[in-house]
């Protein structure tokens, strides 16, 4: 069963800002996205900075309203019909975690204060010294100890600071973790120890998670599927084991490209198909702006492979080889 279910989600925002602002211009952000996430299912999504996966990430716990579409948990709640305390329980159990927690951790508070200020007023509170057990016990599984419980943010490295992140969001025993580029900001070797402990987690408290990243390697590490985003859209998705082998779309071969060139700058990425110096081709014509709603494909001005048809009609997903491609090529 699905913990969470995306459906034609779509959200626009509109470009001037302030009360006298004009309206009529807007930035297309996420437009017609679908997936699920399975129970204990990590699930990636990639693409480059302004694609829309933090949005997407936000309109999920409503941090934004979606102007269109359905979000449902648990197959049966419809998260855009939550109201006041519905939208409380909801949320703790969808727990975000950001990306950088330099600045979602209170410097003025105690690691403990951090942890418990939210937990203090959910529907499962369960009293000052139980909730203090509780979050010793979770900060040492996050490779803490509870002597850190009285110190402050700015004592902890970031890796350090982002295991807290981590923890706050555990605390309430959430079915949904969110993570929202949560290794981006971190050296090499700290970003593997984050990565192995939310496998770790994963497995102990069988999590699902929502992964946001831009690097293809790290998503393809940690997740069981990906989705690739281009424009607010999705547009490939397959299994993580397979994608890099199989992967059907221009776009996401132009991405496994980017991130296999070395220091020469020779590509190295799949194997079969579109060869990497076509799919890493620079844009054939001006790229639209964001502001500017879609029609046609949205990869149709960087395609190396776009004909008329790209430019006019915009293609559905449709099963391709064990994924899903947004492609008329395909």
């Amino acid at each position: 069963m699905a913990v969470i279910t995306v459906k034609n989600l779509g959200k626009r925002f509109n470009l001037e800002a302030g009360f006298f602002a004009g309206f009529g211009r807007f930035v297309y952000a996420v437009n017609d996205v679908s997936f699920s996430i399975d129970k204990n299912e990590s699930y990636g999504l990639v693409g480059e900075s302004g694609c829309g996966k933090t949005t997407t990430a936000r309109l999920l716990v409503r941090m934004y309203e979606s102007d269109r579409g359905a979000v449902l948990f648990n197959d049966s709640t419809d998260v855009r019909r939550l109201k006041f305390g519905e939208l409380k329980k909801y949320r703790e159990k969808v727990k975000y975690v950001f990306q950088d927690p330099a600045r979602s951790l209170n410097p003025r508070m105690t690691i403990h204060e951090v942890l418990v200020s939210g937990y203090r007023f959910s529907s499962r509170w369960p009293g000052k010294k139980q909730a203090r057990a509780e979050a010793a016990a979770i900060l040492e599984e996050v490779g803490l100890s509870e002597a850190d419980l009285e110190r402050r943010p700015a004592e902890f490295s970031g890796g350090q600071r982002q295991r807290i992140s981590i923890a706050r969001g555990l605390l309430m025993k959430p079915e949904l973790l969110i993570c929202d580029e949560v290794v981006s900001a971190l050296d090499v070797s700290i970003q593997g120890q984050i990565l192995n402990l939310l496998l770790e987690i994963k497995a102990r408290h069988k999590l699902s998670f929502l992964f946001i990243a831009h690097d293809l390697k790290v998503a393809s590490y940690f997740c069981d599927r990906i989705g690739v985003m281009y424009r607010g859209e999705l547009m490939e998705e397959a299994p993580a084991e397979n994608l890099y082998l199989n992967a059907r779309h221009p776009y996401t071969r132009l991405l496994f490209s980017a991130v296999s060139r070395g220091p020469s700058g020779n590509a190295g990425g799949p194997a079969s198909g579109l060869p990497d110096e076509k799919a890493a081709a620079a844009p054939q014509g001006e790229v639209r702006p964001a502001t500017a709603e879609i029609s046609g494909c949205a990869f149709a001005e960087r395609c190396p492979l776009a004909e008329g048809r790209c430019f006019r009609e915009r293609p559905a997903m449709r099963e391709t080889g064990g994924g899903l491609t947004r492609c008329h090529k395909v």
